[in-house]
Protein backbone atom coordinates (compact mmCIF):
# COMPACT_ATOMS: atom_id res chain seq x y z
CA UNK A 1 0.00 0.00 0.00
CA UNK A 2 1.19 3.85 0.48
CA UNK A 3 3.66 4.60 2.57
CA UNK A 4 0.80 6.25 5.16
CA UNK A 5 -1.48 2.66 5.49
CA UNK A 6 2.53 0.45 5.78
CA UNK A 7 3.42 2.53 8.45
CA UNK A 8 0.23 3.00 10.16
CA UNK A 9 -0.54 -0.77 9.81
CA UNK A 10 2.48 -2.31 11.31
CA UNK A 11 1.85 0.32 14.35
CA UNK A 12 -1.32 -2.29 14.50
CA UNK A 13 -0.65 -5.11 13.19
CA UNK A 14 -1.12 -7.17 16.70
CA UNK A 15 -4.88 -6.43 16.36
CA UNK A 16 -6.01 -5.16 12.90
CA UNK A 17 -9.75 -5.84 12.76
CA UNK A 18 -12.29 -5.01 10.44
CA UNK A 19 -15.55 -6.55 9.99
CA UNK A 20 -17.45 -6.36 6.36
CA UNK A 21 -20.74 -6.81 4.79
CA UNK A 22 -22.57 -7.00 1.63
CA UNK A 23 -25.74 -7.22 -0.47
CA UNK A 24 -25.03 -10.48 -1.52
CA UNK A 25 -25.06 -13.45 0.80
CA UNK A 26 -22.06 -14.73 2.44
CA UNK A 27 -20.53 -17.18 4.22
CA UNK A 28 -18.16 -16.26 7.33
CA UNK A 29 -14.78 -18.05 7.26
CA UNK A 30 -12.44 -18.73 9.86
CA UNK A 31 -8.99 -18.95 8.57
CA UNK A 32 -6.79 -18.47 4.96
CA UNK A 33 -5.96 -22.43 5.44
CA UNK A 34 -9.72 -23.18 5.60
CA UNK A 35 -11.46 -20.63 4.05
CA UNK A 36 -13.51 -21.31 0.86
CA UNK A 37 -12.60 -17.48 -0.31
CA UNK A 38 -11.08 -15.73 -3.19
CA UNK A 39 -7.82 -14.53 -3.55
CA UNK A 40 -6.63 -10.54 -3.95
CA UNK A 41 -4.40 -7.76 -3.17
CA UNK A 42 -4.40 -4.20 -2.33
CA UNK A 43 -1.99 -1.58 -4.45
CA UNK A 44 -0.10 1.74 -4.97
CA UNK A 45 2.57 2.86 -6.76
CA UNK A 46 5.05 2.12 -4.08
CA UNK A 47 4.76 -1.69 -5.19
CA UNK A 48 6.49 -0.61 -8.74
CA UNK A 49 5.46 -1.92 -12.48
CA UNK A 50 3.25 -4.64 -11.63
CA UNK A 51 2.74 -7.71 -14.08
CA UNK A 52 -1.21 -7.85 -14.03
CA UNK A 53 -1.15 -11.03 -16.34
CA UNK A 54 1.13 -13.07 -14.15
CA UNK A 55 -0.74 -12.21 -10.77
CA UNK A 56 -3.94 -13.26 -12.34
CA UNK A 57 -2.69 -16.65 -13.72
CA UNK A 58 -1.20 -17.01 -9.85
CA UNK A 59 -4.45 -16.82 -9.09
CA UNK A 60 -5.53 -13.09 -7.75
CA UNK A 61 -9.04 -12.29 -8.90
CA UNK A 62 -9.33 -9.32 -7.50
CA UNK A 63 -7.36 -5.80 -6.53
CA UNK A 64 -8.40 -2.95 -4.70
CA UNK A 65 -6.15 -0.06 -6.07
CA UNK A 66 -4.75 3.66 -4.57
CA UNK A 67 -6.75 6.20 -6.51
CA UNK A 68 -6.85 9.24 -4.04
CA UNK A 69 -6.12 10.91 -0.97
CA UNK A 70 -7.13 13.80 0.87
CA UNK A 71 -8.50 16.32 -1.47
CA UNK A 72 -5.34 16.41 -4.28
CA UNK A 73 -3.26 13.65 -4.34
CA UNK A 74 -3.56 10.76 -6.73
CA UNK A 75 -1.31 8.11 -6.68
CA UNK A 76 0.69 8.43 -9.94
CA UNK A 77 0.11 4.36 -10.67
CA UNK A 78 -3.53 4.27 -10.60
CA UNK A 79 -4.63 4.66 -14.03
CA UNK A 80 -1.75 2.19 -15.17
CA UNK A 81 -2.73 -0.69 -12.63
CA UNK A 82 -6.78 0.34 -12.94
CA UNK A 83 -6.49 -0.25 -16.46
CA UNK A 84 -4.01 -3.28 -16.81
CA UNK A 85 -5.96 -5.40 -14.11
CA UNK A 86 -8.99 -4.57 -15.87
CA UNK A 87 -7.68 -5.90 -19.28
CA UNK A 88 -6.08 -9.17 -16.95
CA UNK A 89 -9.49 -10.27 -15.95
CA UNK A 90 -8.98 -9.20 -12.28
CA UNK A 91 -11.77 -7.57 -10.84
CA UNK A 92 -10.65 -4.15 -9.42
CA UNK A 93 -11.90 -1.25 -7.35
CA UNK A 94 -10.63 1.96 -6.25
CA UNK A 95 -9.48 3.27 -2.69
CA UNK A 96 -9.32 6.66 -1.11
CA UNK A 97 -6.86 7.59 1.71
CA UNK A 98 -9.39 9.36 4.12
CA UNK A 99 -8.32 13.19 6.21
CA UNK A 100 -11.15 14.23 7.98
CA UNK A 101 -9.45 17.06 9.57
CA UNK A 102 -8.85 18.78 6.07
CA UNK A 103 -12.08 18.99 4.27
CA UNK A 104 -15.34 17.79 4.49
CA UNK A 105 -16.44 14.44 3.79
CA UNK A 106 -18.28 15.34 0.65
CA UNK A 107 -15.12 17.00 -0.73
CA UNK A 108 -13.40 14.39 -0.97
CA UNK A 109 -16.04 11.85 -1.99
CA UNK A 110 -16.42 13.97 -5.08
CA UNK A 111 -12.75 14.26 -5.26
CA UNK A 112 -12.38 10.44 -5.23
CA UNK A 113 -15.47 9.76 -7.60
CA UNK A 114 -13.85 12.47 -10.20
CA UNK A 115 -10.13 10.75 -10.21
CA UNK A 116 -10.49 7.01 -10.79
CA UNK A 117 -13.39 6.21 -8.53
CA UNK A 118 -16.59 6.14 -10.45
CA UNK A 119 -18.52 2.83 -11.51
CA UNK A 120 -19.75 1.05 -14.41
CA UNK A 121 -21.77 -2.56 -14.37
CA UNK A 122 -18.66 -4.39 -16.17
CA UNK A 123 -18.42 -7.25 -14.28
CA UNK A 124 -14.84 -6.22 -13.38
CA UNK A 125 -15.20 -2.68 -11.79
CA UNK A 126 -15.89 -2.78 -7.23
CA UNK A 127 -17.67 0.27 -5.82
CA UNK A 128 -14.42 2.30 -4.33
CA UNK A 129 -13.70 2.03 -0.85
CA UNK A 130 -13.11 4.58 2.04
CA UNK A 131 -10.16 3.55 3.38
CA UNK A 132 -10.39 4.76 7.46
CA UNK A 133 -8.02 4.72 10.29
CA UNK A 134 -6.08 6.23 12.21
CA UNK A 135 -4.15 9.12 11.35
CA UNK A 136 -0.76 9.00 10.28
CA UNK A 137 0.02 12.64 10.59
CA UNK A 138 -0.24 15.06 13.00
CA UNK A 139 -3.61 15.99 14.76
CA UNK A 140 -4.36 13.15 16.68
CA UNK A 141 -5.03 9.29 16.15
CA UNK A 142 -8.90 10.25 15.46
CA UNK A 143 -7.77 13.33 13.45
CA UNK A 144 -9.33 16.07 16.35
CA UNK A 145 -12.65 15.00 15.63
CA UNK A 146 -15.33 14.25 18.33
CA UNK A 147 -17.23 11.05 17.63
CA UNK A 148 -20.09 12.46 16.60
CA UNK A 149 -18.09 14.73 14.15
CA UNK A 150 -16.27 11.24 12.80
CA UNK A 151 -19.86 9.97 12.08
CA UNK A 152 -20.88 12.75 10.61
CA UNK A 153 -18.02 13.00 8.43
CA UNK A 154 -17.74 9.44 7.33
CA UNK A 155 -21.34 9.83 6.57
CA UNK A 156 -21.10 12.98 4.65
CA UNK A 157 -18.50 10.73 2.52
CA UNK A 158 -20.99 7.67 2.17
CA UNK A 159 -23.42 9.57 1.15
CA UNK A 160 -22.26 12.06 -1.33
CA UNK A 161 -20.28 8.68 -2.85
CA UNK A 162 -23.38 7.22 -3.58
CA UNK A 163 -25.32 10.11 -4.73
CA UNK A 164 -21.99 10.28 -7.57
CA UNK A 165 -21.99 6.72 -8.46
CA UNK A 166 -25.11 4.93 -7.55
CA UNK A 167 -23.55 2.45 -4.96
CA UNK A 168 -22.19 2.34 -1.14
CA UNK A 169 -18.43 2.52 -0.92
CA UNK A 170 -17.05 -0.36 0.77
CA UNK A 171 -15.62 0.72 4.35
CA UNK A 172 -11.38 -0.12 5.52
CA UNK A 173 -11.08 0.27 8.85
CA UNK A 174 -9.96 -1.40 11.68
CA UNK A 175 -12.40 -2.66 14.71
CA UNK A 176 -10.04 -1.06 17.63
CA UNK A 177 -10.40 2.61 15.49
CA UNK A 178 -13.39 2.55 14.30
CA UNK A 179 -15.03 1.43 17.54
CA UNK A 180 -12.73 4.27 19.42
CA UNK A 181 -13.11 7.21 16.72
CA UNK A 182 -16.95 6.71 16.09
CA UNK A 183 -18.23 5.02 19.36
CA UNK A 184 -18.62 1.59 17.66
CA UNK A 185 -21.24 3.72 15.51
CA UNK A 186 -23.62 0.34 13.58
CA UNK A 187 -25.21 2.37 11.04
CA UNK A 188 -22.93 2.15 7.50
CA UNK A 189 -22.59 -2.14 8.41
CA UNK A 190 -26.90 -2.12 6.77
CA UNK A 191 -25.54 -1.41 3.28
CA UNK A 192 -21.94 -0.92 3.48
CA UNK A 193 -19.37 -3.75 2.61
CA UNK A 194 -16.95 -3.94 5.76
CA UNK A 195 -12.62 -4.88 4.75
CA UNK A 196 -11.55 -6.45 6.94
CA UNK A 197 -7.82 -5.60 8.15
CA UNK A 198 -6.47 -8.05 10.40
CA UNK A 199 -2.88 -9.77 9.93
CA UNK A 200 -3.53 -13.10 11.36
CA UNK A 201 -4.95 -16.50 10.69
CA UNK A 202 -8.57 -15.38 11.43
CA UNK A 203 -10.26 -12.06 11.01
CA UNK A 204 -11.11 -11.99 15.31
CA UNK A 205 -13.70 -9.45 16.35
CA UNK A 206 -15.77 -7.09 13.91
CA UNK A 207 -16.81 -3.63 14.46
CA UNK A 208 -19.83 -2.89 16.83
CA UNK A 209 -23.23 -3.96 14.90
CA UNK A 210 -21.12 -6.05 11.87
CA UNK A 211 -22.22 -9.44 11.70
CA UNK A 212 -19.72 -10.88 9.23
CA UNK A 213 -16.65 -8.94 6.99
CA UNK A 214 -16.65 -8.80 3.14
CA UNK A 215 -13.11 -8.41 2.13
CA UNK A 216 -10.66 -9.24 4.80
CA UNK A 217 -6.03 -7.48 4.77
CA UNK A 218 -4.92 -10.76 6.35
CA UNK A 219 -1.24 -9.96 6.11
CA UNK A 220 1.04 -7.22 4.81
CA UNK A 221 3.95 -9.25 3.66
CA UNK A 222 2.14 -11.41 1.19
CA UNK A 223 4.04 -12.73 -2.00
CA UNK A 224 2.38 -13.10 -5.92
CA UNK A 225 4.00 -13.71 -9.15
CA UNK A 226 4.55 -10.75 -11.02
CA UNK A 227 4.57 -8.41 -7.51
CA UNK A 228 7.83 -7.31 -6.46
CA UNK A 229 8.22 -7.53 -2.72
CA UNK A 230 5.41 -7.48 0.06
CA UNK A 231 2.14 -7.03 -1.04
CA UNK A 232 -0.87 -6.87 1.17
CA UNK A 233 -2.71 -9.84 0.20
CA UNK A 234 -6.80 -10.20 1.11
CA UNK A 235 -9.58 -12.45 0.57
CA UNK A 236 -12.98 -12.07 -0.45
CA UNK A 237 -15.39 -13.85 1.48
CA UNK A 238 -17.58 -16.03 -1.21
CA UNK A 239 -16.56 -17.65 -4.69
CA UNK A 240 -15.54 -14.99 -7.51
CA UNK A 241 -19.29 -15.22 -9.29
CA UNK A 242 -20.28 -14.05 -5.58
CA UNK A 243 -17.94 -10.85 -6.26
CA UNK A 244 -18.75 -10.08 -9.63
CA UNK A 245 -22.12 -9.67 -8.35
CA UNK A 246 -21.12 -7.17 -5.83
CA UNK A 247 -19.21 -5.44 -9.06
CA UNK A 248 -22.40 -5.12 -10.71
CA UNK A 249 -24.43 -4.47 -8.31
CA UNK A 250 -27.11 -7.77 -9.13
Amino acid sequence: MTRTRVSLRRLFAAGLTVAATAAAALVVTAAPAAAATTAGVDVSHYQGSINWSSARNAGIEFAFIKATEGTSYKDPDFNTNYVNAYNAGVIRGAYHFARPNISSGATQANYLASNGGAWSADSRTLPAALDVEANPYSGGTCYGLSTTGMRNWIQDFLNTYRSRTGRYAVIYTTTSWWNQCTGSWTAPWANHPLWVARWASAPGTLPAGASVWSFWQYTSTGSVSGISGNVDRNYWNGTRSRLVALANNT
